[in-house]
């Protein structure tokens, strides 16, 4: 390893690009998680099973994709920009335009099967291909822009603000823009949500090209020469398997975006059918933006004292117990239950804000433990696994709501206004104390374990 003293000091400006990467990314990628269904169901007519599917199945063309690009870096050669960086300028226009030809309703009249083909190809090429071939060495950078534990915290915690803010945006300010009152009904306006689509495509390329101009590589890992028979992916894929750290931060990953993608989803109906308030919805989103501002401001020396797996666990502990306690108190007043799971949000915030700094530390343990240096192909595991959870979690809550019986017609039930209200705090609290469990009796790199690893690779690379 070889640290650039050619480049500035790791600062403000690597946290302040690293955070507008995620925001670009952002721009995209919750535009298509929060919008895409609504837009083919409600503007182009499609089907929202085969929109469900046509999503499902780029899950699986990821799997190849995300650990391809994750190669590729691997084997990229260091530049004057760096390994990882040159990505971003690279591929910033491909991501944006594909993501803008995903929403053209302009197209709306084309014959039905022509609709679901030209879903299936722009939604491939910009997620499984574009989005990929950005987003793998946006993540790997990390431990490129600096080897220190704290510089690193910083910069998942500056990631997270990013994400938070890019979502924000996008699922506060969007919905004002491209609804029409029809009949007292809202309805959206196809072609306003097509410039709305290309503004975020254009947001996108500017955060990226501010992303490539802040961040700077400074940390070098010396090149290894590899067999033939070692550099691929069934080596990669074996070394994973006996990764203690990696397959426990892929489970730990997994099962905290079914709790918290769970409880996001069930505000669209916790508000409007069980309190019988859809406005308090908006008030949970502010409740829940001021609990991940909290998390940001005391996540940095909170994880320096006591260890990143460390904190995680105990915040996913109380944000399991939080969900308990709504449970089985049951408040009748909205404002307690926004109250109570602020605190959920709060302790979920926190593991948020240390998460992508965990993934540095397993790249180190992986290269301890593997004799190679594989930033990309571990980061590209991790992503995949978290699509999966991604995907498994919308899912899982539309099972659940056919279980309790929930359809138009039974949308207030007593009985199905009950099982809402399970769902969205028995599924998160299960979820958040398993999650507290992996990270503190599988996940291996706790606080001690973390500073032995960045000493040995900083004696191991100084040689």
């Amino acid at each position: 390893m070889k640290i650039s003293s050619n480049v500035r000091p790791f600062g403000i400006k690597d946290k302040l690009g690293y955070l507008f990467g995620d925001f670009g990314n952002d721009f995209t990628f919750i535009l298509s998680s929060s919008f895409l269904m609504k837009f083919y169901t409600d503007v182009m007519g499609v089907s929202p099973a085969v929109v469900g599917t046509i999503m499902a199945i780029a899950r699986f063309v990821d799997a190849f994709t995300d650990v391809t690009m994750g190669r590729i870096c691997d084997r990229s050669k260091t530049t004057k920009n760096g390994k990882f960086r040159p990505w971003l300028l690279r591929m910033c226009g491909p991501v944006a335009l594909s993501s803008f030809l995903m929403y053209q309703s302009s197209l709306a009249g084309l014959p039905y099967a022509a609709k679901v083909i030209y879903l299936f190809i722009t939604y491939i090429l910009w997620g499984s291909v574009f989005y990929t071939s950005v987003n793998i060495p946006y993540g790997s950078m990390a431990s490129a822009i600096s080897n220190n534990p704290d510089d690193r915290q910083s910069l998942s915690t500056y990631r997270s603000m990013g994400a938070m803010l890019a979502g924000a945006f996008v699922t506060a300010v969007i919905p004002l823009v491209v609804y029409d009152k029809v009949n007292g009904k809202d309805i959206m306006n196809g072609g306003r949500f097509t410039i709305v689509a290309g503004v975020c495509s254009v947001l996108a390329i500017a955060c990226y090209i501010l992303c490539y101009s802040l961040v700077r590589e400074r940390v070098t890992f010396n090149s290894q020469p590899l067999k033939h028979t070692d550099n691929n992916v069934f080596r990669m894929l074996g070394n994973a398997v006996k990764n203690r750290a990696l397959i426990s931060i892929i489970v730990a990953s997994v099962v905290m975006l079914l709790a918290q993608l769970t409880l996001q989803q069930m505000t669209n109906y916790i508000y409007p059918n069980y309190y019988g308030n859809a406005s308090m919805q908006s008030v949970s989103t502010l409740a829940m933006s001021g609990g991940m501002i909290v998390a940001a401001f005391v996540a940095k020396p909170l994880a320096r004292k006591f260890g990143k797996a460390e904190l995680s666990a105990f915040s996913n502990l109380l944000a399991g117990l939080g969900s308990f306690l709504i449970y089985f108190i049951r408040p009748q007043n909205v404002w307690v239950y926004i109250a109570i799971q602020t605190i959920c949000w709060l302790g979920l915030g926190v593991f948020s804000m240390v998460s992508w700094a965990l993934i540095t530390d397993v790249i180190d343990y992986s290269e301890i433990k593997n004799g190679v240096r594989e930033d990309g192909s571990v980061y590209a595991l991790y992503s995949f696994a978290r699509k999966l959870g991604q995907a498994a979690a919308s899912g899982v809550t539309g099972a659940l709501l056919t279980a309790i019986g929930y359809s138009e017609a039974t949308a207030f039930d007593r009985n199905v206004l009950e099982g809402i209200f399970d769902i969205s705090t028995l599924v998160p609290a299960v979820g958040f104390i398993l999650l507290a469990l992996v990270l503190w009796f599988w996940y291996p790199l706790h606080k001690k374990q973390v500073n032995e690893n960045v000493e040995f690779l900083n004696k191991k690379h100084s040689k």
